[in-house]
Order: structure tokens, then sequence, then C-alpha cells
């Protein structure tokens, strides 16, 4: 008896943090949302069954979504017309409201099965959405977990979020829930990274259905699907260089897929033709923002980089550098990933600093013993940070020399100003709001326990000004990268 099948295209973003633009590349155009809409459009008028969804991070990265919190985001997502978007964690950075009144403009379906108000339990958005297309059902499920959405603990209303096993469970009781009515596929819309994707598909049960496993959030760049208890789980890297493709044979009869075939497409102009519409309302949005963050901050020595966040770099020294100097505080601890870009510079205008540091928090003063602050900095060093895991890491302040063996667990050495850091003494630490908020999950250790050393109190309302203002009283600057934290990594 043959196989009643179908074909489906599934294309698929993440992590688009608000690339709008194409960049020049070796001569060729590559990004920028007008390929990659001529491109989905070309997909749609070439194959009878298209959906394109987006998993996570539409928002944060550029001047032109910082400006107009998220709106400009929303309105070009509307001409690029996803069918279907789940949430990310820079998702809720302008706050819930915020979040919430951007759902009200956009005209596609946001999912997500894990926030709720605290008070009644009641869910923010849908969980999920069956999309109907061709005789079949496709139901799609949003997932987030707790470790990525910690920005929503400035939000005492907005909880509980899960973990992996309690995703696991949500996801089957979705499924168990609509199988009765004949899903075709399912598809798991998740932002919490790779490593937690494969970790997710282990604890599902066959039996639930879930066919495919989309994801964001870890910026994976992949070029063939994870395979994990039978699921293919993908991500296509960040910004809008690149879209994932699925072209699948679904088996409408056993509700599953027959064969499928993924690939990365690059979005380039030799393979995508532009959407001069979406350009229109790009350029009028970059006419304003350029007249307001062109003028140029500072001149440094050279173009200074930032190629990751699990390791010293020259820009996580320099501003870290100017936070201690300019607060007066004995180190400065800057969150690795508040650095948005991987270089900044030679000249660098006011829009160029706000898109490389886009989070204005606040900074808080606490005061942590020499002990405690060993101990924060080796849980800030777990194995887990080189497995993969997505882990806060810390770019640290001129004068703090930390040595650490990962084969021991142990510091070589740990000095500050040249001498050993006392274990009885206490020092002050400058952390930006959103990291205070979370030193538990970031240091292991909580605002209570060091709150008996001394209140903790806020020194500054905004460190990108503090940044700023140092930026323009000094010209030529530069930095190592180098020297502060000597990593033996096993």
């Amino acid at each position: 008896m043959a196989k009643n099948l179908k074909k489906l295209t599934l294309l698929h973003s993440n992590d688009m943090h608000g690339d709008f633009l194409a960049e020049n590349v070796d001569e060729s155009l590559v990004g920028g949302v007008s390929m990659l809409s001529g491109y989905i459009n070309k997909v749609r008028q070439e194959e009878e069954n298209v959906i394109y969804a987006i998993a996570g991070d539409m928002f944060r990265g550029s001047i032109i979504d910082s400006e107009y919190q998220g709106i400009s985001t929303i309105e070009i997502m509307n001409m690029l017309g996803p069918d279907i978007v789940t949430l990310g964690n820079h998702e809720v950075d302008y706050g819930v409201a915020h979040l919430l009144f951007l759902e009200k403009c956009a005209n596609f379906p946001i999912i997500n099965a894990n926030l709720h108000i605290q008070t009644n339990h009641s869910r923010l958005f849908q969980p999920c959405k069956i999309i109907e297309m061709d005789g079949m059902k496709i139901l799609f499920i949003g997932i987030l977990t707790e470790n990525v959405i910690a920005q929503c603990k400035t939000d005492g209303l907005i909880g509980t979020f899960v973990n992996i096993e309690d995703a696991a469970e949500e996801v089957g009781k979705i499924c168990n829930t609509y199988n009765a009515i004949d899903i075709d596929f399912t598809v798991l819309l998740t932002h919490i990274g790779f490593e937690e994707d494969k970790k997710l598909a282990e604890l599902l049960d066959p039996a639930w259905g879930v066919d495919v496993i989309i994801g964001g959030h870890s910026h994976t760049f992949i070029t063939e699907p994870a395979v994990v208890n039978g699921i293919p789980i993908v991500q296509a890297g960040t910004g809008t260089d690149q879209i994932g493709r699925f072209d699948i044979l679904i088996d409408t009869d056993n509700n599953c897929i027959d064969s499928y075939v993924w690939r990365p497409i690059p979005i380039t102009s030799e393979n995508c033709p532009r959407d001069e519409a979406i350009e229109a309302v790009i350029g009028t949005y970059k006419s304003r923002t350029d007249a307001k963050y062109g003028r140029i901050i500072t001149k440094f020595v050279r173009q200074l980089t930032h190629p990751t966040r699990i390791r010293e770099t020259e820009l996580g020294d320099l501003f870290s550098d100017i936070l201690k100097d300019s607060l007066g505080v004995d180190v400065f601890l800057l969150g690795s990933g508040s650095i948005r870009n991987e270089q900044l510079g030679p000249v660098v205008t006011k829009g160029d600093l706000n898109e490389c540091f886009p989070y204005d928090d606040a900074v808080h003063m606490i005061y942590v013993t020499g002990a405690q602050l060993k101990h924060m900095i080796k849980h800030m060093l777990r194995d887990g940070v080189w497995a993969g895991e997505h882990c806060e890491f810390y770019q640290l302040s001129h004068g703090l020399v930390i040595e650490y063996d990962q084969a021991t667990h142990s510091f070589l050495k740990f000095e500050l100003e040249g001498e050993p850091v006392n274990d009885e003494k206490v020092y002050t630490v400058g952390l930006q709001h959103f990291h205070f908020l979370n030193l538990k999950d970031s240091f292991d250790i909580s605002i209570e326990d060091v709150e008996k050393n001394h209140k903790q109190r806020m020194v500054a309302t905004s460190c990108t000004q503090v940044i700023e203002e140092a930026l323009l009283a000094e010209q030529h600057q530069n930095a190592k990268g180098e020297g502060r934290l000597i990593l033996h990594l096993t």
C-alpha cells in the first residue's frame, strides 16, 4: 500500500537581534532582512507548502531596535511575515508589559508555554499553535527555560520558569492534549541553547510525536542536524546571514517524517533577490537614527575586539577598567554578554557604542570577603562553561590577576594590586543591575550573604553614560585583552 506523503518546506531563523542591514563581505552583499525577505518570498513562490518560523530573539543588537524599543522591529517583522514565532530571552529586555504591547502590534502568532502570572498562573501567551496546510495539521510548541530568562527576575509578578525536566513534562502535556485531533507533524520551537536542546530531546517520550526541534539562544551555526532520540535538532547561527531550510516529506498516515533534507542557506546577493518595500521602511528608521547617533565619541589606537564571551578580551578590559576607575570600586566584574559586537573602532560613534554596549543598567557596589570573591570566580569558571553550557562570564578590571587550573579546580594565583587576596578582608565589587539581581545564578552567592558584610548601594544609574563620558574625555585608548585571567584548561 502506497504511503500518503506530503511535502513541507520549513524555513527558520533565530537570534536575529535587529540585524536589518546587509554588509559588504568580499565584494558581495551578505545578510539583511531585505534579501532574507527576498529569499523567503522566492521559496513561497516555488514551493507549495512553506512555513517560516523564528526561534526567539528578534530584538536587541541594533540602534534601530533600541531607539524604538522593538516597535521598529515588529513593523519590519510584520513585512517579513513569519508564520510562527517563539519568545527569546531578549524579547523581555524592554519589560514584560512592553512585550505584551508589542505582541498586540504583531501580525503573526507568538507562542510560549512557560511564562505566567504568579498570582493566578494565567499564561501570558498561547503555549502552542496549530497551522493547517494542504490537509495537514502542524503543531508548534514554544519553550523557554529558567536559565535563559533571568531578565524577568526584575519583575516580581512574572514566573515561575521551568527547567529542562519541567519543559519535557510540559511538552508531553501539550502533545497528549492535541494528538487526539490527528496532528501530522510536531515542532518544538525553543530558545534554550543547542546543548540544552539535546538534553530536552533525550527526555521526550517518542509516543508524544515530536518530530523536529528548531532552537536558538546559543548562536550555533551547524552544517547538519544533531539527531538525538530520533529527533533532528537545528539552529541557524545568528543574525540574518543565513536561514535554515528543511525540505520534509511527511507520512500523513502515520503522522511522522518519511524523509528530510536540511541545510543552511547563505543570504547573499547571488541567490537572494531584494525586497525593496522592506528596504524603504528600514531606510526611514535608519535616516532618523543616523542623525542622532552619528556623532564621533572617540578614536582608539586601533580596532579593539571581543571575539568570545568566555575569555578576557580587549573591549572587556577597556570597559571594566572605565567602570572601576570612574566608580571607585576595588574590582569591577563586567557581564561579558553585555558587549554585543566582536569589534569596535578605531573611530567610535555614539551609534557604534550603543550598538556594541546596549544595556544601560544601573551599577551596584557590593561588599564581599576575599573568600567569597574566590568562591564567586570559581563558580564562574566551572566546567560547564567550557562544555558549552550557557553560563554568565565576566570581564575583570585592572589590578585583579587570576590564574586558574581546570584540572585541579584551583587557583594558582589570585592577586589584587600585586597582593594576594586576603580571605578575611572585605573588598568592594561593582556589578551591573541585571547581574546583581542574578547574583545567585552567576556566582552561587546570595544578596543576603554579601549584605552581612555591608549593605549594598547603587553607585550609578547608567553604566553606559559612565563609559561614554570616559571615552569622550580621552582619545587614542588601547587595551591588551590578556594577563588578567590566565586559564589552564584540560
